[in-house]
């Protein structure tokens, strides 16, 4: 796109002047309709080139005088004028050009300036309301332009935040997943259990009813009945129900155990995403940790031990599932840091006017130049396809929207902290994040 219109469009085709005509032939053309939006008219010597500039200014000035018309109107334009006017190249940009004309602009504005070719020779005038008339339409659509870019910026803005929510979400529920599937493989299994084992007690009540119709059946006779009683024996033989109650007992303990450990994480995940409750309420923090530490079981058992030191907390204030959301991000972080098997390391604490959570890892940790970037967008030290550097800016500011700050203090080869630090008292709204 050209960044400004050719100067050519704002030439006004004045015709010159010589340096001789009289004061009196100037005053004449200035009366032209032709003439009259200049401030100035042009005066140029035999080749064309600028001499000067003569501005109406200065022919008021002389005939406002007494008997001004019959001292100066017969002699030489030359006496009168700027010969030294602003010259201005026709292949200048219009930005160059007000640039120039506004540091030699002088006020009230008494002249035009001129437009000269690359030799310097004289082309036409313009008048400095042109130039900023210019500028103007310029700027107009510059800002027209910014304006849409800034929109259609947050528009990407919010699809990229957007996403990352959605990257995390798969995340956890890949992993809520994995974590079900444990406790509803085994419970399947022993429904399976159960369902064989059963067979044989109904084939045993079965024969047994077939003995019991016999013996209260008067017509019964005795080959039927010795049938009957061979049945429910062969039948008591394979059920031996003596033997299942051990069994039985211990399938459904452990189908209990398996379905309580679903309903724990049904119940986890519901309080991670908090979706029965208010934006802002009243929340303990060791609950949100709690939660987040359950949907991020199976990212974490295989990785590090998690030890917890949580204190005695009061609630606070907060969005809830928000606060979930950075707890999820730094907690993974902390498993994807550590090389081999570690140590995962979460505190709380409560001081006057705040509450605190740390998250410690002894993974790998991070030089201090990538510290002083991890909460800028789109920074990331994962691999291409692993992550959107979103994670840790999106946390960033859930915790500052809170009132609350993030701070992070790592040692290479060490491990890594994380210090939210949000206060005990929030204000009446709070400020949704993106």
């Amino acid at each position: 796109m050209n960044t400004a219109p050719a100067l050519a469009q704002l030439l006004r085709a004045v015709q010159p002047l010589s340096v001789n005509t009289s004061i009196s032939e100037v005053a004449e053309c200035f009366l032209l309709a032709a003439h009259s939006s200049f401030l100035s008219l042009p005066l140029v010597d035999e080749q064309g080139r600028p001499s000067g500039l003569v501005s109406r200014y200065a022919l008021q000035n002389i005939f406002m005088q007494r008997f001004g018309r019959d001292l100066w109107g017969n002699k030489p334009v030359s006496e009168v004028m700027n010969p030294q006017p602003l010259l201005v190249r026709l292949d200048t940009s219009l930005e160059e050009a007000a640039r120039q004309i506004t540091a030699q602009l002088q006020s009230p504005i008494r002249d035009d300036f001129m437009l000269i070719d690359a030799q310097g020779r004289y082309c036409g005038l313009g008048t400095v309301l042109d130039v900023l008339k210019a500028m103007e339409s310029r700027v107009g659509q510059r800002n027209r332009v910014l304006r849409q870019a800034l929109v259609d910026l947050k528009e990407s803005q919010v699809q990229l935040v957007q996403s990352e929510k959605m990257a995390s979400l798969g995340q956890m529920v890949a992993g809520v997943a994995h974590e079900l599937n444990t406790p509803l493989g085994y419970v399947t299994n022993n429904v399976q259990l159960l369902r064989e084992l059963s067979l044989p007690l109904l084939q045993l009540a079965t024969a047994q009813a077939e003995l019991a119709d016999c013996l209260a059946d008067p017509s019964c006779d005795e080959p039927r009945l010795a049938a009957a009683l061979d049945s429910a024996a062969t039948s008591r033989a394979q059920a031996a129900p003596e033997l299942l109650a051990e069994d039985l007992q211990q399938l459904f303990a452990d189908t209990g155990y398996g379905l309580g450990q679903i309903a724990e994480l049904v119940v986890g995940l519901k309080d991670f995403a908090r979706l029965d409750r208010a934006m802002s309420e009243e929340v303990d923090l060791n609950d949100c940790i709690r939660s987040a530490l359950l949907i991020a079981r199976n990212n974490i058992k295989d990785k590090a031990e998690v030890l917890q030191q949580l204190g005695e907390l009061p609630a606070i204030a907060c969005a809830a599932s928000q606060i979930n959301q950075v707890l999820l991000n730094l907690l993974n972080n902390a498993a994807q840091a550590i090389d081999g098997f570690g140590r995962i390391q979460v505190k709380t604490w409560a001081e006057a006017d705040y509450v605190l959570i740390s998250i410690e890892d002894s993974g790998r940790g991070m030089s201090a130049a990538v510290q002083k970037r991890i909460f800028d967008p789109f920074f990331t030290t994962k691999p291409v396809g692993e992550g959107t550097g979103l994670g840790l800016s999106i946390s960033f500011k859930i915790i500052q929207d809170h009132g609350g700050t993030i701070r992070v203090a790592s040692v290479l080869g060490r491990g890594t902290r994380f210090v939210l630090r949000l206060p005990r008292r929030q204000a009446d709204q709070l400020k949704r994040s993106a």
